[in-house]
């Protein structure tokens, strides 16, 4: 503004073609109005002068160069904005603020992004990754133990029982045998290969048979029926003598057929006889 005649209200310099603003009505050349009457800058704490372009907000005044991002200073007089604790913020750096923090890197998680959530915690979806491997999980299953999260790979190699026959991961089922963990399907007949998980079986040397595999393959036969003592059903005690083996309830006399078990008995070439009809 220009008048002749005028004088600045605090300096009395004729203001006369100058420019000069008025002040509650009152004309104030433009280096006293900077001085004593200009609003400071809430950024650069200087004043601001009618020569420079002024923003305000909620009774808070910026130089035009001085209203920027509090966070990334991007300027924002031409840009939109967000307020939050006072501070103002662009439209990007406003939603890092409020957008929940990822529990494995702790910086935002931005709207739109992959994420995972898990016992209220949330995840970048690469930072929710196995504790053992370092992979991330993605949509893969997973097991949490003592605050720590593995891949189903992971969890069987570090903690499953290993099945004493093919070394790998029991991860369910599964049998014991002679204190020793074993998969059901791996759990078979040394000599046929039948799975013995459910069903009678036999030990011979360690090793586990079937009952058909081990009547034919493995027991003894009776020397009087010549049957398989198996150990199995009726007549499970054996008796031995001079390396033949009789079902208990085959060792009877050969003559009178009485049983010999736990009685005296005669034997007479590959005959056993009882104590009578030994002496006659």
């Amino acid at each position: 503004m220009a008048d002749g005649g005028a004088q600045c209200f605090y300096c009395r310099d004729d203001l006369a073609g100058k420019r000069f603003v008025r002040n509650e009505g009152r004309p104030v050349c433009v280096r006293c109005h900077t001085k004593f009457c200009a609003n400071t800058c809430h950024e650069c704490h200087r004043a601001i002068s009618v020569e420079t372009k002024e923003l305000t907000h909620k009774n808070r005044h910026w130089h035009e160069d001085c209203f920027r991002c509090a966070k990334c200073y991007k300027p924002l007089a031409k840009e939109p904005f967000s307020t939050k604790d006072d501070r103002i913020l662009c439209g990007k750096c406003c939603s890092r603020e409020d957008a929940p923090r990822c529990h494995g890197c702790y910086k935002p998680i931005l709207p739109g992004s992959e994420s995972m959530e898990y016992k209220g915690n949330s995840w970048h979806e690469d930072c929710f990754t196995c504790s053992n491997c370092k992979r991330p999980i993605g949509t893969q299953s997973f097991v949490s133990k003592d605050n720590d999260i593995f891949c189903s790979s992971c969890y069987d190699k570090k903690f499953a029982k290993q099945c004493f026959s093919c070394k790998k991961a029991i991860t369910s089922g599964g049998v014991t045998y002679q204190e020793q963990p074993w998969h059901s399907h791996c759990f078979v007949c040394a000599s046929c290969s039948k799975p013995l998980a459910g069903t009678s079986f036999t030990n011979h040397q360690d090793q586990p048979f079937c009952v058909d595999c081990y009547k034919s393959n493995v027991a003894k036969k009776c020397a009087a029926c010549q049957n398989p003592i198996t150990g199995f059903g009726k007549g499970i005690n054996v008796i031995s003598f001079e390396g033949c083996s009789w079902h208990e309830y085959c060792f009877n006399c050969k003559k009178c057929s009485l049983s010999l078990s736990n009685k005296r008995f005669v034997a007479n070439g590959k005959e056993i006889l009882c104590s009578d009809c030994g002496n006659k």
